[in-house]
């Protein structure tokens, strides 16, 4: 018959301590205990509109968090926004739109976007409109969204 060595009390604890640091390590990546949504905002500009009375805002929300968050609406001093995102070929408006956990939310022409309606004034090339972002978790984003010519295109610069 085979005899093992008591087992010391240092070990004892080691392997204690090992197995429950471990265990820790365990748990579920979908909702760690202290996960948020890191959000922020690139690429904002409003092409400037040539409607008296309508405009568009492209931006995108990026979000490095481990937590996923959703923008609830959209709020302006120069007037109503609304989000709109584009289904196929049919545009509609989109009462809550998703930022994914390590994912973006992308706002940009030919697809979703800001719609700017009943303006107070129409912005004009070279100024900033103020736009706050309402998210469920991450509270209000402000952003400054400068107005660029009505034909801006952001991968140019032009």
């Amino acid at each position: 018959m085979r005899r093992f060595a008591p087992v010391r009390p240092v070990t004892l604890v080691t392997l204690v301590t090992t197995g429950a640091l471990v265990l820790t390590g365990c748990g579920s990546e979908d909702a760690p205990a202290d996960s948020t949504a890191e959000l922020s905002v690139s690429g904002a500009y409003m092409p400037q509109p040539v409607s008296d009375s309508m405009a568009a805002g492209f931006l995108t929300v990026t979000n490095k968090g481990s937590t996923k968050d959703e923008l609830t609406s959209v709020t302006s001093d120069v007037g109503e926004v609304t989000a709109h995102e584009t289904v196929g070929s049919s545009m509609r408006e989109a009462k809550d739109l998703a930022v994914p956990a390590h994912g973006q939310l992308v706002f940009k022409s030919g697809g979703s976007h800001l719609m700017f309606e009943k303006l107070k004034r129409k912005p004009q090339q070279g100024e900033k409109v103020t736009v706050q972002l309402h998210f469920a978790e991450s509270g209000t984003v402000t952003v400054e969204m400068p107005v660029e010519s009505a034909t801006y295109n952001p991968k140019t610069g032009h």
